[in-house]
């Protein structure tokens, strides 16, 4: 039996999507190989928003080039870089078999025998404004308890730094209808938890019910009877007061919210085409607090967008202090080729950017332990999923607040539900005992 490996850069929907590449290669009768061992099939699920991805894309497949000719391995490469360079990856990386883009993912079992047939490569790169929503596809997810669920796919902001509208196409809701169905279909099968995806939820059904509808479908999911919802990402300027309701008052929904910020300075944010102020964005994380005092609240921080000043991380510096993040995802700018920002004036250079970004992470660092010392000696309810990667003996879980949790204990409790009492904060990570956990 032929055999396949899955390897995912990048984002949420990215893992959505290898989930559903992993279920249409097990549908056709492929295996999925053990972990350490060469594939008869190795599939990359590329990401391009950062420049690193890339490199890593380009440094596997090269290092596969003997493995391929000695045993014949079809090497597949799709996503977002797929849909981006089409054909001319081939020129970069001649040991390719297969590219695919973001809207093939059903047709890779077909491009894979062409392959095989074939003494050139074979490329299928759709119109990723075309094409049906992946969640029609089957899929192997990687716990059998949390299902990824896509509620909109690409984007109509087109932020200056960012290729995902070109690569993903323009924003495309699924009908609330089709998204309840799905979940309801996941509960049955015994998952506890969804995480709706979307490149911004909050204007979710704009396209097809002229307004966005984020609010009513998270009132939709709930009523499903899934126990957890979580949901990303959040464009600040359609966060809607209606959103921050949903929230507050939801039982299931989790009370962390992903409020992506990229820089704190008007002019800054005007050239990366945010569409929001410093102080809008303040404005809205105080109405977020006032609603959801326990809020678990993180962001993305991009340093050294082209003409970004001492005085402009200066500002964004005021806003994370003023945000109290829990976490955050922070990056150094690196031009994205076809983004308005990659030919911007005033690229900064690496040594002036080297220390603003460390200026950043300790600040991020020192906010993360802040918002996590308060929870100690509170009782914390944590869905588990494993194993300590460390230490077997250590259970590793999340709250609704997406704090990692660790409590030392010999039970399997992966994929359940457990109050524990937090014993001991960390910076990034949560001590505690158990304390209950529910009937398996």
């Amino acid at each position: 039996m032929r055999t396949f490996q899955v390897r995912t850069f990048g984002c949420q929907m990215n893992k959505h999507d290898s989930e559903r590449i992993a279920g249409v290669l097990a549908a056709r009768g492929l295996e999925e190989a053990p972990e350490g061992e060469i594939a008869d099939v190795i599939v990359f699920n590329t990401c391009c928003v950062r420049e690193n991805a890339d490199e890593r894309l380009y440094g596997q497949v090269s290092s596969l080039s003997g493995i391929r000719r000695e045993r014949g391995t079809v090497i597949a490469v799709g996503g977002c870089i797929g849909q981006r360079d089409g054909a001319a990856l081939l020129r970069t990386l001649p040991q390719i078999d297969v590219v695919f883009g973001t809207h093939n993912l059903a047709r890779l079992p077909e491009l894979i025998d062409a392959a095989i047939d074939s003494p050139r490569p074979v490329v299928e790169v759709e119109d990723p404004s075309e094409g049906d929503f992946t969640s029609d596809l089957p899929s192997r997810r990687e716990h059998p308890w949390h299902a990824w669920v896509p509620i909109a796919v690409g984007c109509d902001n087109f932020c200056t730094y960012c290729i995902v509208p070109y690569v993903r196409g323009r924003e495309r809701s699924r009908t609330r209808e089709d998204v309840v169905r799905e979940v309801r279909g996941l509960v049955a099968e015994g998952v506890v938890e969804v995480t709706l995806l979307g490149q911004n939820v909050n204007s979710y059904g704009r396209d097809l019910y002229g307004s966005p509808a984020f609010s009513e479908l998270l009132r939709d999911v709930a009523g499903t009877g899934i126990e957890r919802i979580r949901f990303t990402t959040s464009h600040p300027k359609d966060l809607s007061e209606e959103t921050i309701a949903a929230m507050a008052s939801i039982p299931q929904v989790c009370r962390h919210l992903h409020l992506p910020l990229q820089s704190g300075s008007d002019r800054i944010l005007k050239a990366m085409n945010r569409s929001y102020t410093q102080a809008d964005y303040l404005a809205l994380v105080s109405r977020l607090y006032q609603a959801i005092p326990d809020l678990a609240l993180t962001t993305d921080v991009i340093v050294g967008f082209p003409g970004e000043t001492e005085a402009d991380f200066d500002e964004t510096m005021d806003v994370v202090r003023a945000a109290s993040y829990d976490a955050a995802f922070t990056f150094i700018y690196s031009p994205r080729a076809g983004t308005p920002a990659a030919t911007m004036p005033g690229q900064v250079p690496r040594d002036v950017v080297q220390p603003r970004f460390a200026r950043l992470v300790s600040e991020i660092q020192s906010s993360a332990h802040a918002k996590n010392v308060p929870l100690v000696g509170t009782v914390q309810r944590v869905l588990f999923e494993g194993t300590s990667k460390r230490d077997p003996g250590v259970l590793m879980g999340r709250t609704g607040g997406n704090k990692v949790v660790h409590v030392r204990s010999g039970a399997d409790l992966a994929g359940r539900f457990a109050d524990v009492l937090v014993d001991d904060a960390q910076t990034w990570f949560l001590l505690g005992s158990l304390i209950s956990k529910d009937d398996a």
